[in-house]
């Protein structure tokens, strides 16, 4: 039994969990930054070989989290695609309704921690499986709103869902695949947002305004797909990252103890790096949501 630990062992990231090598100021931080600037001059791996390193469960990890992602833009951007017909529907104007995209927008943090803590600890199948069911609630109750305030609540309830989707599906499409798989994977992965705006634009075209119920179906539509999503993901395993994990935390100080210390080591080791990253993810979505105009965040640019 412990040789087995031990195997599994080798396979986590033992500078995480085990070295504390950490403690080293801003200054020092910031004066070795320099000659880290300087290109590895390193052959990139060929992506076709790559590619096909990937086992059959890696890609099917890999089309689900694409899909999920897709169907997030999807039913982000059905706002952004009917704010005209919102704007008459509620008699407010199309800056009120913009506010909807907004409030998405400020309450996506909110659902990236609680979810992301729900995937490490409890696996990225169950939050997974929660988060499309509240796909589905929020997308139908949208379409069934009837005043505006019910419209801002329950798309701030939908940012929420929204934020919690990304770190689960880039965790299940990454964590498995090879090292040198991760950049390529990643790169395809992101472009599942794009994809999800095309399908956006597709639907609306076929569905806005080609009934009596004017904007509405666009939205019950976007609750159909995320029970796809549910039904494949129940049928996939957890990944074996989260297992390999799941087991450490057993043989350890217990999964409650030994989750809240990968998180401790975590934010002791990486705080730089995830300040600088969410600042340079502010950076974007600034520059491709804000409209100084209206002075708020909009879907457009």
């Amino acid at each position: 039994m412990a040789s087995a630990n031990e195997k599994m062992g080798r396979h986590l990231d033992d500078d995480f969990m085990d070295h504390d090598d950490s403690k080293m100021t801003v200054k020092e931080y910031l004066s070795t930054r320099i000659s880290t600037l300087k290109p590895p001059m390193k052959r990139p791996p060929n992506p076709i070989k790559v590619l096909g390193s990937l086992s059959k469960m890696n890609w099917l990890m890999f089309l689900l989290a694409f899909l999920g992602w897709t169907w997030d833009a999807f039913d982000f951007f059905t706002v952004s695609l009917t704010v005209t017909d919102l704007a008459e529907e509620f008699g407010k104007s199309k800056a009120d309704i913009t506010w909807g995209i907004t409030l998405v927008l400020m309450l996506r943090s909110v659902g990236s921690i609680v979810f992301g803590l729900a995937a490490d600890r409890y696996g990225r199948k169950w939050p997974w499986v929660i988060n499309n069911l509240l796909f589905i609630i929020f997308e139908l109750a949208t379409g069934f709103c009837n005043t505006y305030e019910q419209f801002l609540g329950v798309r701030a309830c939908f940012g929420i869902a929204m934020g919690g989707l990304y770190g689960n599906a880039a965790a299940t499409a990454l964590e498995d695949v090879p090292p040198e798989a991760r950049g390529i994977i990643s790169g395809m992965l992101q472009q599942g947002y794009a994809f999800g705006y095309l399908l956006a634009v597709v639907f609306a075209r076929a569905l806005v305004n080609t009934t009596s119920h004017g904007w509405r179906p666009l939205f019950w539509f976007g609750a159909c797909p995320p029970v796809l999503l549910i039904i494949g993901r129940l049928f996939l395993p957890e990944t074996e990252a989260y297992q390999r994990r799941m087991a450490m935390r057993q043989d350890g100080d217990g999964i409650e103890k030994t989750f809240f210390r990968e998180g401790k080591v975590a934010l002791k080791r990486y705080w730089l790096m995830l300040i600088y990253l969410v600042l340079l993810m502010s950076g974007f979505n600034f520059m491709v949501r804000f409209d100084p105009r209206r002075g708020n965040f909009v879907g457009f640019c």
